[in-house]
C-alpha cells in the first residue's frame, strides 16, 4: 500500500487527508443523528403529562433544554408561555419554529462537508490521473522507449482516480442516507411540536 501511495504521488494525499476528514465527519454524524440524541423516546408524553401535573415551569425547561434536538424545541414553547401567559396561538408557534430551525440547522451540521468531498474526490483523483500521464509521457522519448514501463506507470497514474472514486462513492451514499434521516428527524419534530403547541393552548384556555 505505502508502495502505491509513493508512486501514485503528490496528489494522492489530497485524497488521503480527504478520506480520514470524511470518515471522521460519517462517524460523527452517525453517532449525533441517533434517534435516542434527537429525540429521546416518548419525550413528547413525559412532557405533557408533566404539565398536565404542574410541575415548575422552569424546571422543566432547564430539563428540556438538554434533551436531544427536539427537548430545546418543546422548551422554547413553553419559555413563550411562561414569559407571557396571554401569547396567542401564532406567539407561540412562531417560538418554537424559531427553536425548530435551531435545531434542524445542528442536525445538518457537516454534511455540507461531506457532500464536498464526495464532489472533489473523483477531481482530484481526476487530477492525479492527468498529473502522472503528464510524467510518464514527459519521461517517454524515442530513446528511452521501454513499453512495460509506461503501462506500469500509467497503472500507477490510474490509482489516483480509483481512490478517488473509493472515497466519493461512501461519502456520497452516507451523505444521501444522512439526508434523508434528517429530513425524517425534522418531520417528527414538526409534528410534535404542532401538537404540544396545541396541548398548550388547551391547557391555557381548558374551555375554549
Amino acid at each position: 500500500m505505502l508502495s502505491i501511495i509513493q508512486a501514485a504521488g503528490w496528489p494522492i494525499w489530497p485524497l488521503i487527508l480527504c478520506s480520514i476528514v470524511a470518515l471522521a465527519l460519517i462517524l460523527e454524524r452517525w453517532v449525533q443523528l441517533q434517534d435516542a440524541r434527537v429525540m429521546p423516546a416518548n419525550i413528547l408524553k413525559q412532557t405533557i403529562e408533566a404539565t398536565q401535573r404542574g410541575l415548575h415551569a422552569q424546571e422543566m425547561i432547564q430539563t428540556l433544554e438538554q434533551a436531544g434536538a427536539m427537548g430545546p424545541v418543546l422548551a422554547s414553547g413553553l419559555r413563550c408561555l411562561q414569559e407571557n401567559p396571554q401569547a396567542s396561538s401564532e406567539d407561540i408557534q412562531s417560538s418554537m419554529q424559531m427553536a425548530g430551525r435551531l435545531s434542524a440547522q445542528q442536525l445538518e451540521r457537516y454534511l455540507p462537508s461531506l457532500a464536498t468531498i464526495a464532489s472533489a474526490a473523483p477531481l482530484l483523483g481526476l487530477l492525479g490521473t492527468v498529473v502522472g500521464m503528464i510524467d510518464i509521457f514527459g519521461a517517454h522519448t524515442a530513446a528511452n522507449n521501454q513499453p512495460a514501463l509506461l503501462a506500469q506507470g500509467i497503472s500507477v497514474a490510474l490509482y489516483n482516480t480509483a481512490f478517488g472514486l473509493i472515497v466519493a462513492i461512501p461519502s456520497l451514499m452516507f451523505w444521501r442516507y444522512f439526508r434523508a434521516t434528517v429530513d425524517r428527524h425534522v418531520l417528527a419534530m414538526e409534528v410534535a411540536a404542532e401538537a404540544f403547541a396545541r396541548h398548550l393552548l388547551r391547557m391555557r384556555n381548558p374551555h375554549g
